[in-house]
């Protein structure tokens, strides 16, 4: 279960969408490693126009249609899971560029504080059917987002 909040980093990771790690796309190859070391989650974002190093302008429009388009693979986990996975992923980019930054959760899946391990939670319709509304559902706010308190009466 991650049920992490507060401070993380967010790890990005700009490939090629043909860049290759032993026979398989690097893409995979990092999404599987990650799941691998039970990261939280990873998403891998396919560009639309981009450029690299080499200044080469990659898109998807049909006239110059680009077979090597712009890959993002994105994570947030702990500095020091980061600081720990980067080692192999120099080893496994050709070329790329890997950015970190603070990052603050505010909520990352409140329903699975409320199962046992291996029970899946319940969705959204079965709470509903439930009897149980939205506003009833538990979610961990954090950090600057709270709403800021009324202001006492008489102040308007």
């Amino acid at each position: 279960m991650h049920g992490f909040k507060g401070e993380r980093t967010l790890m990005r990771i700009h490939i090629g969408e043909r860049d290759k790690y032993q026979g398989k796309p690097l893409y995979q190859a990092i999404v599987e490693l990650l799941r691998n070391r039970h990261y939280a989650g990873a998403t891998v974002y396919r560009a639309i126009m981009g450029f690299g190093a080499s200044s080469k302008i990659r898109t998807d429009r049909i006239e110059v249609l680009s077979l090597d388009l712009p890959v993002v693979v994105e994570c947030v986990e702990t500095e020091e899971k980061v600081a720990e996975i980067l080692p192999e992923l120099d080893a496994m980019l050709g070329g790329g560029l890997i950015t970190l930054e603070r990052a603050r959760v505010i909520m990352y899946r409140p329903d699975l504080r409320h199962t046992e391990p291996g029970q899946i939670p319940p969705t959204s319709q079965e709470r509903r059917v439930a009897g149980e509304r939205p506003e009833q559902w538990r979610t961990e706010i954090t950090g600057g987002w709270q709403a800021p308190p009324p202001p006492p009466p008489g102040n308007d």
